[in-house]
């Protein structure tokens, strides 16, 4: 039997590409309000070319919303496009792609490359993959790095220089929608969903980017996205508290989770410290310890938490700040959910993870002997 087919179809390629660019060049403070206004809006002006058939009216009615963007996919030169890439499909060796640089541009590359939301669910072994097959590509003044509607070749992290993001008008110019002046990326969109070039970007200026080729980008970045959602459905549906959630609101978590690492006798919360999120143990063994009578106080081990045990949860559930310090009894992993996303994924589990904050004191009095109230950790 074969496998499922993780093709992207070419209509959701389409959406996903417009909302994208919008999102982008827009920057709105809040991406769940833009992305309820946009697909709305989209709504809106389905409902308006269905209701009057008319292709004048239905312009008129797209003026209605925000200019857009770039140029509807509908009046872009169509590309011809290779096979779109399936990571689950593909079982060969990995060849790494290793392009030789000095220790200073190395460093200055992973700075760079760090800060890139695209990139930070990358764990280290990733991430020195990702440095070693970007080359670096001098620019001059007036020299055009990507063009409007060809194909994806390359992806950029721009290291010096200004460059500027350009879009195709009606009447034949070209309007300015973005700025990137020495730092920032482009050219993921096209590769990511194997679609033409959404906007033509110049250089200002001498410059220089670092840049990588279509085919090691989508197997770096997609395979390793796929790899992590695969392994960590796995490592989810064994997580007790997760068990009753249904397998769509597992991978949406499993997409949210970030792996870090600690070496035994790192602390990876602190007590008295703001919560900021929740982790899964996915391999190793912590160790909570609990200080009584304030900072003075002796620090005593009241717990252990395991491969495929949780902790840090009802800090969030509980608005305070931890209770406990939870170190690395020896070299572990975890599985990191940030508030934003546990507030967003985790809300079908409130009620058992209240429940556990009534089994946390318990475990505090049976190693102090008296009722100290411990509200998260």
């Amino acid at each position: 039997m074969s496998g499922p087919d993780y093709t992207i179809p070419a209509e959701l390629q389409e959406t996903l590409l417009d909302f994208t660019v919008h999102y982008l060049v827009e920057r709105p403070p809040d991406i769940i309000d833009f992305a309820m206004d946009y697909f709305r809006g989209l709504q809106e002006r389905r409902l308006g070319r269905a209701e009057h058939q008319s292709e004048d009216e239905s312009m008129d009615s797209e003026e209605e919303f925000d200019e857009p963007v770039y140029i509807p996919s509908g009046t872009r030169r169509k590309s011809v496009f290779a096979e779109a890439y399936n990571p689950e499909e593909d079982e060969g060796e990995d060849v790494k792609v290793v392009h030789p640089k000095t220790d200073e541009q190395r460093t200055r590359l992973q700075e760079r490359v760090q800060s890139q939301l695209l990139f930070r669910t990358l764990d280290q072994d990733q991430l020195i993959e990702v440095i070693d097959a970007m080359f670096e590509h001098k620019v001059k003044a007036g020299e055009t790095v990507i063009r409007q509607g060809d194909d994806g070749d390359y992806f950029y992290v721009v290291e010096e220089g200004v460059y500027h993001a350009l879009i195709n008008c009606d009447d034949g110019s070209m309007k300015k929608v973005f700025e990137y002046n020495g730092e920032g990326n482009f050219g993921e969109l096209a590769l990511l969903y194997n679609m033409p070039r959404a906007a033509t970007v110049q250089a200002q200026t001498n410059g220089s980017l670092w840049a990588m080729d279509r085919s090691t980008f989508r197997k770096i970045v997609l395979k390793s996205a796929f790899q992590k959602r695969k392994m960590y459905e796995s490592f989810l549906e064994n997580v007790s508290l997760l068990k009753h959630l249904e397998k769509y609101e597992r991978e949406n978590i499993a997409d949210a989770l970030v792996s870090q690492a600690f070496a035994q006798g790192q602390e990876v919360v602190k007590q008295g410290d703001r919560a900021n999120g929740m982790y899964f143990v996915e391999s190793g063994t912590l160790v909570v310890l609990k200080k009584m009578g304030g900072d003075a106080g002796d620090e005593k081990a009241v717990n252990e938490v395991k491969q495929g045990e949780y902790f840090g949860e009802l800090a969030l559930v509980n608005h305070a700040p931890r209770a406990a310090t939870v170190a690395a009894k020896d070299n572990v992993r975890v599985a990191f959910l940030d508030t934003m996303a546990f507030e967003r994924l985790l809300g079908p589990c409130m009620d058992i993870m209240k429940r556990n904050t009534e089994e946390y004191e318990e475990q505090l009095v049976r190693v102090f002997g008296s009722k100290a109230k411990i509200s998260s950790y």
